[in-house]
């Protein structure tokens, strides 16, 4: 295997330094287009609830327990077709339920009787109005279907000030790993393959040869 000179590979990258440059930029430039044209920002809202005792004389086990055992199905609950439609014709909605709930997360905080929903959408506030509003319809059918008070909301919706999937940041740090790994990878194939006599030691190197005199290249006006 041809043993590779280094001081000529560094010597070699730094002529090709304005391409990569080039490279990287146009690289950056194209994954930005990319991302502006494919990703649609969407805006996250969420609101906590948790599961409470109706009594108000305290809050005994059994109670805790039958939270606990509750949270799975309120789960479920959340993200139903009866508490989604009327949602969606309180906030005249132009989607379906199976839509809206496409767009819907929730989950349990580990240990506690907490339950986090979380809704995103195109629009950050209607993102905050959604989220609220099925707490809302939530706690209302909790009580119709099962003659419960024993939910409570803890945080309303805030409006998001960005989108949670767009981070331009990342993305260009990205990309210009990208460009770099790219255009070194290139940079090096092509003094790899490139078989011109370099300079006057790789004459005396490969033939064994002395370099009397070199003879510059004149530029033509």
């Amino acid at each position: 295997m041809e043993e590779i000179n280094l001081s000529e590979v560094y010597s070699y990258f730094k002529t090709k330094m304005l391409w990569i440059l080039i490279a990287v930029a146009a690289i950056i430039i194209f994954g930005n287009l990319f991302t502006i044209i494919t990703r649609v920002p969407m805006y996250q809202s969420n609101t906590t609830i948790v599961l409470v005792g109706e009594s108000k004389d305290g809050y005994s086990q059994s109670q805790s327990q039958l939270n606990q055992n509750l949270i799975g199905t309120y789960s479920q609950i959340i993200k139903s077709r009866k508490v989604l439609n009327q949602v969606i014709e309180n906030l005249d909605l132009k989607m379906t339920a199976q839509e809206l709930a496409q767009n819907i997360t929730t989950s349990s905080v580990q240990d506690t009787e907490i339950i986090q929903i979380v809704v995103e959408n195109k629009k950050a506030k209607d993102a905050q109005k959604i989220t609220d509003e099925v707490a809302k319809v939530f706690a209302k059918e909790i009580k119709d279907i099962y003659n419960l008070e024993n939910v409570e909301i803890i945080d309303k919706a805030e409006l998001a000030k960005d989108p949670y999937n767009v981070n331009f940041l990342k993305d260009n740090v990205i990309y210009l790993v990208i460009g770099l790994v790219l255009s070194f990878g290139v940079v090096f194939v092509m003094y790899y393959f490139d078989t011109s006599i370099k300079s006057s030691e790789v004459v005396e190197e490969k033939l064994g040869l002395t370099v009397i005199g070199i003879v510059p290249k004149e530029e033509r006006e």
